[in-house]
């Protein structure tokens, strides 16, 4: 049950990621939009998440999509509420983890794999490897990986150790690309995850206690 909720809220994650990245006319926090698909109740409670976002200097796009998102899937009102009061202590959680000066787009993906499980600290981690480089396609690939059953300790060693190698974001994404073929071809996704990070780094082990590949189950090197 745990982990469908973290995959059911990392799903809304995305998707308003995507609409953040898209709509770009999303904007207001009393955006009309809000009045003509919630109810009146709904809409009065999300206007106010976002008002207190908007003061604290975060995001409020995502926000207003994620609620736009929730009535397009006719969620009670209710729950789009606590979704969009999750998502708001999301971004402020990423944004304390990777720092004041951050990018919107950022943060967004912060907050997804804050969703997925991820550590705030392995965001810190991610921001330290990378510098003044964007540390959004990190933030996806590892919060893929975490929601394809990869352990998020496994997940974030892998990230991080590509990060620190100074590994392409292309990269990093045929990474994830690869992990998944060889999951979806039956492979552990922590054996999988941690034999191909050793192949595009280098020496690399994971976390301890993960689980290393069964016989007839070792992932390809190929592509």
């Amino acid at each position: 049950m745990k982990a469908t909720r973290s995959r059911t809220r990392w799903r809304w994650a995305m998707a308003a990621f995507v609409l953040f990245l898209l709509a770009d006319d999303v904007r207001a926090a009393n955006d009309p939009r809000l009045d003509a698909r919630l109810d009146p109740e709904t809409a009065g409670a999300v206007g106010q998440v976002v008002e207190k976002a908007r003061e604290k200097g975060l995001p409020v796009d995502p926000l207003v999509a994620r609620a736009l998102e929730g009535a397009s899937r006719q969620v009670p009102g209710p729950r789009i509420v606590a979704a969009v009061q999750n998502l708001a202590a999301e971004l402020e959680m990423a944004r304390e983890s990777l720092g004041l000066g951050s990018t919107a787009a950022e943060l967004v993906a912060g907050a997804a794999a804050l969703a997925a499980g991820v550590r705030p600290d392995t965001l810190a981690r991610l921001r330290a490897a990378r510098g003044t480089g964007s540390v959004v396609v990190p933030l996806v690939v590892l919060t893929d990986l975490a929601t394809r059953r990869v352990p998020v300790e496994t997940a974030s060693a892998a990230v991080l150790a590509a990060t620190r190698s100074r590994v392409r974001d292309r990269d990093l994404m045929r990474l994830r690309e690869r992990i998944d073929k060889d999951i979806m071809a039956g492979a552990s996704p922590g054996a999988a995850t941690i034999l191909r990070t050793r192949t595009l780094i280098g020496p690399f082990q994971g976390p301890s206690g993960t689980t290393q590949p069964a016989p007839g189950r070792t992932p390809r090197s190929g592509p």
